[in-house]
């Protein structure tokens, strides 16, 4: 005979009197989460209990029930309720309503179970609430006032109405993840959104980082330094649209017109050159997004002068100076640490920095027949670059025939079939002819000859050599007044050191003067040309004035501008590049530590798919090529560049030689591998300039 199945008895629901119940010391919340008992308080005056309280009688010593019933389950709507009453909004008798549990379970499995088995609603049944309100005409911050949740939230949550409906349909089958959908929202295009889910659901990485950059392929970020000089608002206000990710920092958004916004660019440099040009009173002034590298090849360069104090400029700069001091002093001396002096003394030293930066003042006539760059900075500031002079705008210059011979060409003397010293012609045969001179003598002081001159002066040349060749200082300080005359000064750049010191110029390389390298040169070449004298007659008293430390210093900046290991199809420079290579290893530089990454501008991009997945795998291993062999160029080079970040790789050109191949031997390719470390022998200034 079939058992009967036994029938459930609910719990039966009734309401009591509020100040019949009181709090169980059983419910199992402990720790105060989500809305807050004020908020929840003003939720129920507003809308009423929408949720029993879950309660059990007590009973004495004897079973009897007292009439107080106890409230495992539902102890914050009790507080909110009690609060209410506090504040008089509520009667202390109001009938609450009330589960009268009557199992035999102890009280904290009503508590637990009543908190552990609560679903939250789910975010696109929220969302679906929340735009229903706004069709409704309720505001977002009315909502998110009546929900106590702030208004970005009730934001975000609309933001999911600009995902394409069929992949919300995938969201809510728990075919895509919540943060997957939230990268989707950044655009309305339902297409391009379905299309790049498309592509990414047949890979393996499906990370929402890749979903935003798939989606924001085209488009140029807030924080690229073109939209930081032209400024979102006016990018707006020309009539350009910004993707925006309310989910997510997205530090601005992406700018959806790349045409419009170089146009903008374009538009406000000119503008900035032109009344940089009228202001100043340059000749000219050019302006470009970017110039190449080397661009001021050819120019001669002048600097300004800082501009003086005015008297009471100077006295407040002294008052400024004399209150750093004796705080900084007083502050070595303390025994504790002081917010307060830590501030004045920071507030101090910022103004002294303020009062020191002043701007340079330049030559009226020089500026006349000068000019400027404008660029951009990377940071999106406005870089200028002031005082050059175009070889046609120099001043003319009478020259002697000597100078004049050496502008054209000639660099010393020079007598056929005479034998040599060092380097110096020698005069063959007799010197001078004594007889001949003894009949010219008619008693009257004439000039020396030619001969003899140039005989005297030779021997002069000889014995100059040898005396400084016994005297290293000396030797170092005119090596270093050649290089800073041929570094800094394009014209009357004279010497008796017939040394020669080239820099080449690299304007193709795109991008090479926004390298740290590029900048920490420029820095330092902007800070000696700033200390150096204007007049090149000048400069041999100031580098001897100059400490061992700084000359040094200098004397490796100017060296430095000569290396050249660039490797060209039609120059490969074999024995160069190997010279290169051993230089590369005597100050221990590597690129990977100087900072050079594979990027897709760098490398990845501009190289074949199988070039891309050779990188992956020699840095790698085998399996992580293979999860992106299958992608098109573009999304490999990016996706091995993601790969690729921090391992140290590096192709073949920047690689070291290996030691045991001969450079005679090896192709201008294997000659051309070098490798530098700028971090650990970056060049820093001296104490000069530090």
């Amino acid at each position: 005979m079939a058992k009967a199945v036994q029938k459930i008895t609910l719990n039966a629901g009734r309401d009591i009197p509020f100040n019949k119940l009181v709090l169980s010391q059983q419910n199992v919340r402990k720790t105060k989460a989500g809305v807050s008992i004020q908020d929840l308080a003003e939720d129920i005056a507003r809308r009423g209990l929408l949720t029993s309280l879950n309660v059990r009688a007590e009973v004495d010593a004897d079973g009897k029930e007292t009439g107080t019933y106890r409230i495992p389950a539902g102890g914050r709507r009790y507080r909110a309720l009690e609060l209410l009453v506090k504040q008089k909004r509520l009667s202390n008798t109001v009938g609450v309503p009330c589960i009268v549990s009557k199992t035999e379970t102890p009280e904290v499995e009503d508590s637990l179970a009543e908190n552990v088995r609560r679903l939250d609603l789910h975010p696109l049944d929220q969302f679906r609430a929340i735009m229903t309100l706004r069709e409704q005409g309720v505001s977002e911050e009315e909502i998110a006032a009546r929900f106590f949740i702030s208004v970005a939230t009730v934001r975000q949550r609309l933001r999911l109405a600009a995902v394409s409906p069929r992949l919300l349909e995938l969201y809510a089958n728990d075919e895509m993840k919540l943060e997957q959908v939230m990268a989707f929202s950044i655009t309305n295009d339902h297409v391009r959104q379905e299309q790049v889910w498309d592509t990414i659901s047949r890979q393996h990485s499906s990370e929402p980082y890749y979903i935003r950059r798939l989606l924001t392929d085209i488009a140029i970020r807030a924080t690229d330094r073109r939209a930081v000089y032209v400024g979102v608002e006016a990018y707006e206000a020309a009539g350009g649209m910004v993707m925006r990710d309310l989910f997510d920092e997205d530090n601005g958004g992406w700018l959806q017109d790349p045409v419009l916004l170089e146009q903008l660019v374009v538009e406000k440099l000119a503008a900035d050159a032109a009344a940089l040009k009228a202001a100043e009173g340059w000749k000219w002034v050019e302006a470009a997004f970017d110039f190449p590298y080397g661009h001021t090849s050819g120019l001669r360069r002048f600097y300004g002068e800082r501009a003086e104090f005015t008297e009471g400029e100077l006295a407040h700069f002294d008052r400024v100076k004399a209150d750093y001091e004796k705080l900084d002093a007083e502050y070595a001396g303390a025994t504790e640490y002081s917010a307060e002096a830590e501030q004045r003394l920071e507030e101090l030293g910022n103004e002294l920095d303020r009062l020191n930066d002043r701007p340079y003042v330049f030559d009226p006539e020089e500026v006349a027949r000068g000019g400027a760059f404008v660029s951009l900075g990377a940071g999106g500031e406005l870089k200028i670059e002031r005082g050059f002079v175009r070889p046609e705008d120099e001043p003319q210059i009478d020259t002697d025939g000597c100078d004049a011979a050496r502008a054209d060409g000639e660099t010393g003397y020079d007598v056929s079939g005479s034998p040599s010293l060092g380097g110096v012609s020698v005069i063959g045969g007799p010197a001078h002819n004594d007889q001949a001179e003894e009949e010219d003598d008619d008693g009257k002081l004439r000039p020396l000859s030619d001969r003899l001159v140039e005989d005297l002066t030779a021997m002069r040349t000889v014995a100059l050599r040898n005396a400084l060749a016994n005297d290293l200082v000396m030797a170092f300080i005119a090596a270093l007044h050649i290089f800073v005359l041929k570094t800094f000064y394009l014209y009357g750049s004279d010497s008796c050191l017939e040394v020669t010191l080239q820099s080449a110029k690299f304007g193709q390389t795109t991008g090479l003067g926004d390298t740290v390298w590029a900048k920490e040169i420029e820095q330092r070449h902007e800070a000696w040309g700033q200390d150096l004298p204007k007049n090149p007659t000048e400069l041999w008293d100031f580098l001897m004035a100059l400490d061992d430390v700084s000359r040094q210093a200098l004397f490796a900046h100017c060296v430095s501008l000569s290396i050249n290991a660039v490797v060209q199809p039609w120059n490969p420079r074999t024995a160069a590049i190997a010279h290169a290579d051993r230089l590369a290893r005597s100050i221990g530089f590597d690129m990977a530590e100087a900072g050079w990454e594979p990027t897709v501008d760098s490398y990845l991009g501009r190289v074949t798919k199988a070039h891309i997945l050779q990188a992956v795998r020699e840095a790698k291993g085998e399996q992580s090529a293979q999860l992106i062999e299958h992608l098109k160029k573009q999304d490999m080079a990016r996706e091995a560049a993601r790969l690729l970040e921090g391992s140290g790789w590096l192709p073949e050109p920047l690689r070291l030689i290996a030691h045991d191949a001969p450079v005679d031997d090896a192709g201008p390719a294997a000659a051309a591998v070098i490798d530098f470390d700028i971090a650990q022998t970056r060049p820093r200034l001296n104490s000069r300039h530090d």
